[in-house]
């Protein structure tokens, strides 16, 4: 529970109906608390933090002057939400945002009805406000919808097709679009329109003039207004170097200091008195009130448990390297080894292990902003000259470039290695970055090469075949650390398609792929079974598989994607197609979204922790001896 000698006004404000009650001029007041207590909740639990320090005074503006939640608020980029969930009646809950059956660390419908739209990935908030206000303009109500968009998310093509949507309306939606400008995403923000964005200024005078205007000539379309919005827009050339929003159909109002909480609360009473689409440009800067994550924004951007008043410690090297380091290491070596390599990230260098390959080649890395589509793109592009692109990019990011995979890439055979993190289950961040469906998605499609690594000297081994290979190819590998297996410092390749026998046993034979192969050979061991890790969806090892149809009496596959359509649906096909009649038992993950919680957590939850392989083994063949048993017989 909150402590109400420390948080005197945070501890009286259970919704924002009680935020409403407190008279403007103890907002600020409010405000520093909320801070205070954002910082000692996340320094407890870990989770988002830059973001949601940046959005403390929008926060309340927004809550206290909007009548929320028949007002809707749809936050973009999920990160900036916590201070709103405070607000919003689980101000006692923030300690558990990301633990299993806690707070979930995005807006999620589900949670409480201030949460208007679920959010994970970015750039969503004005197409689904929009859609809101088209609804709600329907019903003839008169409810207001605020998209809070920011942390990069205005880098990404889609926020741009909403506004050119809405700017085009008739009549106009009455929607107002927050433009939370913090310079940053997790790494700092690039681009033509950041650089746009840093030459803006302000111009009270010249929305005075255009509200005069509006009021004068009356109807947008006689030609009098034409001409007024015509010579408007010279006029503003004086004042704001660009009029991007003005010239898609918004009225623009902006920059403003986005931590002066009465100028916000100004701007935004006044815009919610207008009618037609509205931007608020607003300057913040991510991590305000707390120096330490002010002065260094991307490592404060998300948090393990730490304290406050000593500030993040600088941890020691992990016993085992990540999957992440692994392909960063490999890319950095291939780069030497080949002039040709490319490397690609939407926004991710840090997470996607780019960081050390942009100081060593800075002229061969492109970052190209929250824009998945056009990173795939570009890479097919660069791949037509003859260049070998990477790209480095989550398993559930990948999903919204899925049109340009098959059109621009796979349809035309071109040399495009996905280096595609996340695979699988992530853990505390739930089933919106979850890698779920990537093999399913993947293997459908013709030309693909498929790859999952079951250790770490297998994932480098895998990056140089997918380079080498001619064609589009995957590495797909889960999020943090594998076996511990060591790693060569050559760049060694794959023989294409064949599986690797890892374990021959008795009767049953598990068919693991990447991640899973750890556990199954546990499994294997305990059941005395055939152990193959199968290194590769497509192509499968057909010679293998006809093998093992014919000398074991069951087949078990084992994955960390949706049992449909996944790997284990590939061993399916296939086995069909050549009339190999052999029980199967396909094992992955089930026909839902799974809430966030440890990856461990969640694996058991799936049944694909040993535990839940070898119990559900043995529920399909009860007689299925054990290794144990065998030696006590022998």
């Amino acid at each position: 529970m909150i402590d109400a000698q420390r948080y005197p006004l945070l501890a009286r404000i259970d919704s924002p109906a009680e935020l409403r009650r407190l008279p403007e001029d103890q907002l600020t007041a409010a405000a520093d608390e909320l801070r205070r207590y954002l910082i000692e909740s996340v320094g407890k639990s870990g989770g988002h933090f830059g973001a949601g320090l940046g959005v403390i005074e929008l926060s309340v503006a927004l809550h206290w002057l909007f009548d929320t939640p028949r007002d809707r608020i749809v936050w973009d980029v999920g990160h900036q939400c916590y201070p709103h969930k405070i607000l919003t009646g689980r101000r006692d809950q923030i300690h558990t945002v990301k633990q299993k059956d806690g707070l979930a660390p995005f807006p999620r419908r589900e949670e409480s009805e201030y949460d208007t739209f679920g959010v994970g990935h970015s750039s969503t908030s004005i197409s689904a406000a929009l859609g809101m206000a088209v609804a709600i303009a329907r019903k003839e109500a008169d409810n207001r919808v605020i998209a809070v968009i920011g942390d990069g998310a205005m880098t990404a093509g889609m926020a741009y097709e909403a506004l050119n949507h809405a700017g085009g309306l008739s009549p106009e939606p009455n929607l107002i679009v927050v433009l939370n400008d913090n310079q940053m995403s997790i790494s700092e923000n690039v681009g033509g329109l950041t650089k746009m964005f840093g030459r803006m200024t302000a111009s009270r005078a010249l929305n005075a003039v255009r509200e005069s205007g509006k009021r004068l000539f009356g109807d947008k379309n006689r030609p009098a207004a034409r001409f007024m919005r015509r010579w408007e827009e010279h006029w503003k050339g004086m004042f704001v170097p660009s009029t991007l929003f003005e010239e898609m159909g918004f009225h623009y109002t902006g920059p403003i200091d986005g931590h002066d909480l009465p100028a916000l609360i100004n701007a935004l009473r006044t815009l919610s008195n207008l009618q037609g689409p509205q931007l608020l440009h607003v300057l913040t800067t991510k991590g305000k009130g707390y120096e330490l994550a002010e002065g260094d924004q991307i490592e404060y951007h998300a948090v393990s448990p730490f304290d406050p008043s000593v500030g993040l410690v600088k941890k020691s090297a992990p016993a085992k390297p990540t999957y992440t380091q692994i392909f960063s290491d490999w890319l950095c070596d291939m780069a030497t080894a080949d002039q040709r390599l490319l490397g690609i990230t939407p926004a991710m260098r840090e997470g996607s292990g780019l960081v050390r390959f942009s100081k060593e080649f800075p002229e061969r890395y492109f970052d190209v902003a929250i824009a998945e589509q056009h990173a795939v793109t570009l890479a097919a592009g660069m791949a037509c000259e003859g260049s070998k692109p990477v790209v480095a990019i989550y398993s559930s990011f990948l999903q919204r470039a899925y049109d340009q995979l098959i059109h621009d890439v796979a349809l035309q055979n071109l040399d495009v290695l996905f280096a595609i993190d996340r695979g699988g289950l992530v853990g505390p961040d739930g089933a919106t970055h979850a890698g779920s469906f990537d093999l399913s998605f993947l293997r459908c499609i013709p030309n693909m090469l498929i790859m999952a690594p079951a250790d770490e000297a297998e994932c480098r081994s895998m990056l140089s075949t997918g380079f080498q290979h001619q064609g589009p190819a995957a590495v797909r590998y889960p999020r943090g650390s594998g076996p511990g297996v060591a790693v060569s410092a050559q760049l060694d390749t794959l023989p294409i398609g064949k599986a690797e026998v890892r374990r021959r046993g008795q009767r049953l034979a598990l068919l693991a792929f990447g991640a899973m192969v750890p556990a199954a050979a546990q499994v294997a061991d305990e059941l005395d079974a055939s152990l193959i890790n199968m290194r590769f969806i497509k192509p499968l090892d057909e010679a293998l598989l006809r093998e093992l149809a014919l000398s074991h009496e069951g087949l078990i596959t084992l994955e960390d994607n949706a049992i449909m359509g996944g790997a284990g649906s590939a061993v399916l096909e296939f086995l069909a197609r050549e009339g190999l009649s052999v029980p199967i038992l396909q094992l992955g993950l089930p026909d839902y979204f799974q809430e966030h919680a440890s990856r461990e957590q969640a694996l058991a939850e799936a049944g694909l922790d040993p535990a839940g392989i070898k119990a559900a083994i043995l529920k399909r063949w009860p007689s299925a001896p054990s290794l144990s048993a065998r030696q006590a017989a022998g």
